[in-house]
């Protein structure tokens, strides 16, 4: 988003107590028993616990750096690189991204507050195909999208977050805007149905949207120091504000967050990297991300094998980063039983991955980095007291 009063405070706090968090953090974690010939998965940023029964792999959870997780071997991943850049001179604070459900190629991005309800169908060239406005829809501070699909007709389905909220609670609500995916790349004005929202603990700022293709059930995640996943009624009604309800915990300033295409995960980005969830609060890694002027949105490929993250600023460009094997093993649907002649279940295969178990709420984040953040915090607060003494 555009630099608002305090905003590069907040940035540069975020960037510090990550920093920080990384450098305090401990172990924390507890050891995770698994069957004979199973193999572990670092956890976000996770140092090796314990073993479990004989012939399995370490297991890894928030706080540290996996020592004895075997790393992956030279050349058996893509490195991350430049997939594109937005060419379009409109496309100046790229806050929300997505892939096409339906258009083979095709990405969705829109700006940040003050350019009106508008969204990009933009080619893995870079060049934008079609530019789309709402119908009947604000942008008071868009900050991110979401796609599904419609599961009756299978036509894709955009969904418009305007849910920045920099006061934490300056607006009595917030809105989510759904639109049906258009059929054809052609400029066109398309009809919104907007659904409002509040928190059911009070208000906060939120850049992260995301929907469950599973379910259908749409996800938000906040922006802040203690951040948090609140969920959406399973539905939504247009005549009355819907309840967010807290499921989960969410890294420190989160910027996005997105489901997988078959739903077995949902990453969520800051401004330094990015988590890989398997459900709430369960943690399966932590995936470097490159380095961006201002990182501020994340999605899964159609494919669902490397995430996608964006940035603000003219001509801004979009990485692909191809997500570890151990992560795609990890987060692969659970095996489905087969049942024995003898008429027992087995489970197939052996040597599947399993996740480390996460040891705490926030993304590993320990007591001595939150102290630190308080630390940082009264500084911050003391150093604007005296500035604005000093300028009366």
């Amino acid at each position: 988003m555009r630099s608002r009063p305090g905003e590069v405070l907040i940035r540069v706090l975020a960037a510090a107590g990550v920093v920080a968090a990384a450098v305090f953090a401990g172990p924390g974690v507890r050891a995770v028993e698994r069957p004979a010939g199973t193999r572990a998965v670092a956890g976000a940023g996770g140092a090796e616990a314990a073993t479990g029964a004989a012939g399995t792999g370490p297991v890894a959870g928030a706080g540290g750096a996996a020592a004895a997780e075997p790393t992956e071997p030279a050349g058996s991943r893509e490195a991350d690189r430049v997939l594109f850049r937005f060419e379009d001179e409109r496309i100046t604070e790229s806050s929300g991204l997505a892939v096409s459900p339906t258009h083979e190629d095709v990405y969705y991005t829109h700006n940040d507050s003050e350019a009106g309800p508008v969204f990009f169908a933009v080619g893995g060239d870079g060049k934008t195909r079609a530019a789309f406005t709402l119908r009947g829809a604000a942008a008071r501070d868009w900050e991110g999208m979401a796609v599904s699909r419609d599961p009756a007709t299978g036509r894709g389905v955009l969904w418009f977050a305007d849910i920045g909220d920099n006061f934490d609670g300056a607006w009595p609500d917030v809105s989510v805007y759904k639109v049906a995916e258009p059929a054809s790349l052609k400029d066109a004005v398309l009809p919104a149905v907007r659904y409002r929202f509040r928190y059911e603990d009070g208000g906060h700022n939120a850049e992260g949207v995301m929907v469950d293709p599973r379910t259908g059930r749409l996800y938000i995640v906040t922006k802040e120091f203690a951040g948090a996943i609140y969920a959406a009624p399973k539905r939504l009604r247009t005549g009355r504000v819907n309840v967010l309800r807290k499921v989960g915990s969410a890294p420190i300033m989160a910027t996005d967050a997105a489901y997988a295409p078959d739903g077995s995960s949902f990453v969520v980005r800051t401004y330094i990297s990015a988590t890989v969830y398997r459900d709430f609060d369960e943690q399966l890694a932590r995936v470097p991300m490159p380095p961006l002027e201002q990182a501020e949105s994340i999605a899964y490929t159609a494919d669902g094998k490397a995430l996608l993250t964006g940035s603000e600023g003219e001509d801004s460009p979009v990485h692909l980063v191809p997500l570890p094997d151990r992560v795609l093993e990890a987060a692969a649907p659970a095996p489905t039983p087969v049942p024995e002649r003898s008429g027992t279940a087995r489970t197939e295969p052996a040597g599947t991955a399993e996740a480390a178990e996460d040891g705490g709420e926030d993304a590993g984040v320990p007591v001595s980095a939150v102290l630190l953040w308080l630390l940082v915090a009264f500084g911050a607060t003391g150093a604007i007291v005296f500035v604005a003494r000093r300028t009366r």
